[in-house]
């Protein structure tokens, strides 16, 4: 189910605070990715900063996931052309800053419901949507101090196209794509 702001601009009340406790139990993830001051204790308000963050973009979209009306996952994805929220191209790639693939830019799983199949579920479901979209692949950028998410993207067929830099932080990553 997409997530959607209230006539407002704001996130429901109800659905951030689910979110915010999404996020909270990923706490080794934000670890790594330095996304948080302080993962351990991840705020409401600094999560409705970074989904508003990733919903300001152009073709920006954050789908929740649920499990018998549980909230299990949350992936944000961007269909859009040009390379500008991308990470960089390597010198050697510059055709990568054209790339017609979508992105997904996050897929977070509830870290109390992780080895559940959510997360195959999920990411599958987000390739079927893009195909059904007549899109022919995907790519994720996945950080390079994050062995577990480059070996669970790699175990969902992904392959490595290049190493890059993210946007958001300059952090070394690896670029991966799925033919669809």
């Amino acid at each position: 189910m997409p997530l959607a702001p209230v006539e407002d601009g704001a996130l429901p009340g109800p659905v951030l605070t689910e979110i915010a406790t999404l996020y909270a139990t990923n706490h080794a993830f934000f670890e790594l990715s330095g996304d948080f001051p302080d993962p351990g204790r991840i705020t409401v308000e600094q999560v409705a900063a970074a989904l508003a963050d990733e919903l300001a973009h152009e073709g920006a979209e954050v789908l929740l996931a649920r499990s018998a009306g549980r909230l299990v996952g949350l992936v944000a994805t961007l269909v859009q052309t040009g390379g500008t929220d991308r990470p960089s191209p390597s010198p050697e790639d510059e055709a990568a800053a054209e790339d017609p693939d979508p992105w997904i830019g996050l897929l977070l799983i509830d870290a109390t419901a992780h080895r559940e199949g959510h997360g195959r579920g999920v990411a599958t479901l987000v390739e079927d949507r893009f195909r059904a979209d007549g899109h022919t692949g995907v790519r994720i950028a996945v950080l390079d101090n994050n062995p577990k998410g480059l070996a669970f993207w790699q175990s969902q067929g992904y392959t490595a196209l290049r190493r890059a830099l993210d946007h958001q932080g300059g952090r070394p990553c690896t670029v991966l794509r799925k033919a669809l």
